[in-house]
């Protein structure tokens, strides 16, 4: 059960001011983050009702592990905590935006880069073009960042 009220009417879903999250047939959110600072792009996660709320309590980005089906505060295992400086709803209220400030050594990938989006796709051209690295190296080894 959601701690989140259920949407009324198209016009109080898109111009009201309560939240009211439309979760997806799994029960979830997309929640897509930036640094705080500069705007880059750090990932692309999902959030149940549990982790918003945990999210919107705490300060602490909390997200739903579709792969381990688990709840998980990022930064738990390593170090790289992510303070919630604003956190925003989008028109139809099936995603959220959190703007975020990186603790500890500022990787908010597993693979200990910065962003997620490390690779471009070069555009103009066949699709089985090698991808650009944007980010080449990682900011920290993930076997130290996750204590492996």
């Amino acid at each position: 059960m959601s701690d989140f009220a259920p949407a009324g009417s198209k016009a109080e879903l898109e111009t009201g001011r309560r939240l009211t999250p439309r979760f997806d047939a799994a029960g979830l959110v997309t929640a897509v983050v930036t640094d705080a600072a500069d705007g880059e792009v750090l990932m692309l996660a999902h959030m149940n009702a549990e982790a918003l709320r945990l999210t919107i309590e705490t300060g602490v980005a909390h997200y739903w592990s579709r792969s381990r089906k688990s709840l998980w505060r990022k930064g738990e295992t390593s170090g790289s905590l992510q303070r919630v400086v604003e956190l925003r709803v989008d028109c139809d209220q099936d995603a959220v935006w959190l703007k975020v400030a990186v603790e500890g050594s500022g990787a908010s990938c597993h693979t200990g880069r910065r962003s997620c989006f490390y690779r471009a796709v070069p555009l103009g051209g066949p699709v089985d073009r090698p991808l650009d690295f944007v980010e080449p190296e990682p900011m920290v080894d993930p076997d130290v960042l996750y204590r492996r």
